[in-house]
């Protein structure tokens, strides 16, 4: 007998709801995390008098217990729903462009309609036209893929096969004129990491579809609240946690798993394995390129690392009101030019598109009395910053956060003003934390072939299976509930067993 049903490894959030619902179903299951607290990307950190959230700024996916989005019934199913309080967020975003644009849309479709004709009147049909279309569409999309429509054909759901495929810039320009509309309805596509030109219609208009539809919340405590529940979750259900414990091998017999070995050398057998460490810690660094599938490795050569991020938190000594800040997710942009954006991403230049969120705006709690933090954050490929002697990379860093708040204070002059805590994070610090190739925080790019349409989460290797951003598409419900479909899937080989 092995040791345990199932090693599951790393505590971020595909590895927590993995091994909360294999656990849940009665698998034996060891989860290894080489941090000493469960989260990945879903935790905090302290400096002076903040607690600063890491990287969650809008979860989606929840929606009402009248009208629960995918994301609540999977923490339903967890029984964690009552673990956490949730806050629904009023608006999507803010975006402002010095000089261009400067628009609030509220999170329910006729009210951020009516702002976008409102602010541009003379495409009042192009906007009414292109919502209805997203609609439609999304609604299309609903049936085919979690609905998982046995009938599903071009004949029955002719706008999902017509356009989920096709990027999104060639429909928004078919319905949307302005260059500044169009940043104001497409600004989520930094959530994605590749600019509309690149990123497919369904991933867009799926992501501005939920976020109207099932509302974005935050949570009290932030998502390290949701890290130690659902860790809590798996813990109750019977699961054995070990932190400070990184997985250094899978061992490979004929094609299968057969063990875990850790780095403290203690070697765990097991027929399954899910890793949220990404496909290619996993396969390269523990598996070992010598017993992948060569067709695995063709397939893994031919994806490309995506997006890290750099991000600037900030403490500051007042209240959100006190700087004028009154929208918790603010897009502050130089120019309405994703393609430039994204370009700029690729070097140390500055930042042309950046996201700040301040969570006290929606939860006066989150920080101390009389104070608030907010994280201003902008995407950034790693290579640049591998380039960076050593000798220079404190400089460079802080002269980067110094341009990055430079471009904040074009909507919030008095920031600096107010700053008591400011600690810059680079993709090196990602890389460091995460241990994913270039400090991605959404795994590979996320072309048309690298959504789960195409990408399989499990292994050639019998009894593998990846989850988390390098398993479709990236985010926090995206990332969770590739855990959960890891844990359905292996449950339901282990009672054929």
């Amino acid at each position: 007998m092995p040791d345990y049903d199932v090693v599951v490894i790393g505590a971020g959030n595909g590895g927590l709801t993995a091994a909360a619902g294999l656990a849940k179903r009665g698998h034996k299951t060891l989860l290894l995390e080489r941090h000493n607290v469960p989260g990945g990307c879903a935790t905090s950190f302290i400096r002076g008098r903040f607690e600063f959230e890491v990287a969650l700024h809008q979860l989606s996916g929840m929606g009402f217990p009248e009208f629960p989005g995918p994301l609540r019934g999977l923490l339903t199913d967890l029984g964690v729903m009552d673990k956490i309080e949730f806050i629904q967020q009023p608006n999507l975003y803010r975006v402002f462009i010095p000089g261009k644009l400067d628009i609030n849309l509220k999170a329910e479709r006729a009210a951020a309609i009516e702002a976008l004709i409102e602010k541009f009147p003379a495409e009042k049909d192009g906007i009414t036209k292109f919502f209805d279309l997203l609609y439609a569409f999304c609604t299309e999309l609903v049936g085919v893929l979690f609905m998982n429509d046995p009938e599903a054909t071009p004949e029955k759901y002719p706008l999902f096969f017509k356009l989920a495929l096709k990027n999104a810039q060639g429909i928004l320009d078919e319905y949307l004129k302005d260059p500044a509309l169009q940043a104001a309805v497409t600004i989520y596509w930094s959530y994605a990491g590749l600019p509309p030109s690149r990123l497919s219609f369904m991933d867009l208009a799926m992501m501005i579809w939920a976020y109207l539809e099932f509302k974005p919340w935050h949570m009290k405590g932030g998502s390290q609240a949701m890290s130690n529940a659902i860790c809590d979750a798996f813990i109750n259900f019977g699961g054995d946690a070990r932190f400070n414990c990184a997985a250094k091998k899978i061992r490979v017999e004929n094609g299968k798993i057969s063990s875990v070995i850790t780095e403290d050398g203690d070697e765990i057998s097991t027929k399954f394995v899910v890793s949220n460490a990404g496909p290619i810690p996993t396969l390269i660094d523990m598996v070992g390129a010598e017993n992948c599938p060569s067709d695995e490795l063709k397939t893994l050569n031919a994806r490309t690392v995506g997006l890290s991020a750099f991000t600037v938190y900030m403490g500051f000594d007042c209240d959100p009101a006190d700087m004028g800040i009154d929208k918790a997710t603010n897009f502050i942009c130089s120019t309405t030019d994703a393609e430039l954006g994204h370009r700029k991403m690729k070097s140390l230049d500055g930042a042309e598109f950046s996201l700040m969120t301040c969570y006290d705006v929606d939860d006066p709690d989150f920080s101390p009395p009389g104070a608030c933090q907010a994280s201003l954050v902008t995407l950034q490929y790693a290579q640049p910053w591998m380039a960076v002697p050593p000798s220079k990379y404190y400089d460079t860093k802080y002269r980067f956060a110094e341009k990055l708040i430079d471009l904040a204070e074009k909507a919030f002059p008095d920031l600096r003003k107010h700053l008591e805590e400011a600690e810059p994070a680079t993709p090196l610090t990602h890389m460091r934390y995460l241990g994913h190739p270039g400090g991605s925080i959404y795994g590979s790019e996320h072309f048309t072939r690298e959504t789960s349409l195409f990408v399989n989460s499990k292994s050639a290797i019998q009894g593998l299976f990846f989850t988390g951003a390098w398993n479709g598409s990236g985010g926090f419900q995206p990332t969770l509930q590739s855990g959960a479909s890891a844990a359905r899937q292996i449950s339901r080989l282990l009672k054929k067993q």
